[in-house]
């Protein structure tokens, strides 16, 4: 399968290193860095979600509306609407766009965080009602007939959507999360399946584990896998470490060597969410992994989203990140610290050598997926 490559549709300049130089949403920065990711050969991007962030639905359907050739990954929590709604506003999203949309539910990670916009559910509660919200968006999108729905979290009769999105059968779901609670809804339920970087033998693990949670549901098809990255790319591997170290005290100074949070969502110890849990774990277990993957500047932001780096020259990171492909990785996702000088670099310099080696490898047929590693 070809790979496929997810940016990052952030809404104005700011990042870990430096604050944003505008407001929240900047319109004329969102549509440069989204035609900067179309122009230079990505596939898609994210409009993320926090509790005070602008509308990743609306700033998702100002691009589509702007930018022609590029697919939107929407990210979504449940908490914020009833899933029969959510599904319409994803179909006429997804019939405006021609066909364009992903949509990448959220269940959160953080208490603190949910509850400013009212959730007081447990964590496992609320991934109780993340698998009742994929069901029922998939349904809605593709029953013709009144339905009724009767859960622990949703209960309606006599539904049915006039909408249909564009894309036959429905637009897939994404989902990410590294608890138990997390592998076994969304193995259940999401068509992908979306991890942070970590170690190539800590990705497989978590691969497998996917994968029998998906079995354990009853499903044939396994969820295509996506692992997020932040490049750090030099023209030689002195000059993009010279660039790594540079980075994280950038970031540094700007959380007072950690003691103040980069985003109000994320707290820089002892973070909530499993995934962030595990970030900190590797980076304890070590610096440098693999062929490129840096530890460092996940941990001097406290785990917070995908934090973990592939530092070297574009033919190492490339190299590494085919590592990922081989391991079963379809979708890799990346986004640098200066969003939009990092996204036109790194799609200017990495993605043609992985988009060539993959085709070459699937050319002479050579074996990928977990498997692969341990005979490595």
């Amino acid at each position: 399968m070809p790979v496929e490559f997810l940016g990052i549709a952030a809404t104005n300049d700011g990042s870990e290193t430096g604050a944003r130089s505008g407001p929240a949403f900047d319109p004329d920065y969102t549509l440069r860095l989204a035609r900067a990711h179309r122009d230079h050969g990505w596939d898609r991007v994210l409009t993320a979600y926090s509790s005070g962030s602008p509308d990743p639905a609306q700033a998702a359907t100002y691009i589509l509306d702007h930018v022609d050739d590029l697919q939107l990954l929407v990210a979504h929590r449940p908490n914020l609407s009833i899933p029969t709604f959510a599904a319409k506003t994803f179909a006429t999203m997804d019939a405006i766009s021609g066909g364009r949309v992903t949509v990448h539910v959220i269940t959160g990670g953080s208490d603190h965080e949910q509850a400013r916009e009212g959730d007081r559910l447990s964590k496992d509660q609320r991934y109780g009602r993340t698998r009742e919200y994929m069901q029922i968006l998939k349904q809605a999108w593709t029953r013709t007939e009144a339905w009724d729905y009767a859960g622990e979290h949703y209960a309606f009769e006599d539904f049915v959507a006039d909408v249909r999105p564009l894309q036959s059968p429905r637009p897939n779901l994404s989902f990410g999360g590294s608890s138990a609670a997390a592998y076994a809804t969304g193995g259940a339920e999401a068509d992908i399946y979306a991890l942070w970087g970590e170690p190539l033998a800590d990705t497989a693990e978590q691969i497998r584990t996917v994968h029998a949670a998906a079995r354990a549901a009853g499903r044939t098809t396994m969820p295509r896998i996506q692992v997020a990255f932040r490049p750090i790319l030099g023209v030689t591997e002195s000059a993009a470490w010279e660039k790594a170290y540079a980075t994280v005290a950038r970031i540094e100074e700007r959380t007072q060597g950690g003691a103040v949070p980069l985003t109000n969502r994320h707290r820089l110890q002892n973070p909530e969410n499993a995934g962030s849990q595990r970030l900190l774990a590797v980076a304890e277990r070590g610096e440098r992994f693999d062929r490129a993957l840096w530890t460092v500047t996940a941990k001097a932001t406290g785990g917070g989203g995908n934090s973990n780096a592939l530092v070297g020259t574009p033919e190492t990171v490339a190299a590494a990140l085919v590592d990922y492909w081989d391991l079963g990785v379809d979708i890799l996702s990346a986004r640098g610290y200066d969003l939009l000088a990092d996204a036109e670099e790194f799609g200017r310099e990495v993605i043609p050598l992985v988009r060539s080696e993959v085709a070459r490898r699937e050319a002479e047929g050579r074996p990928r997926g977990i498997d692969t590693l341990s005979a490595a």
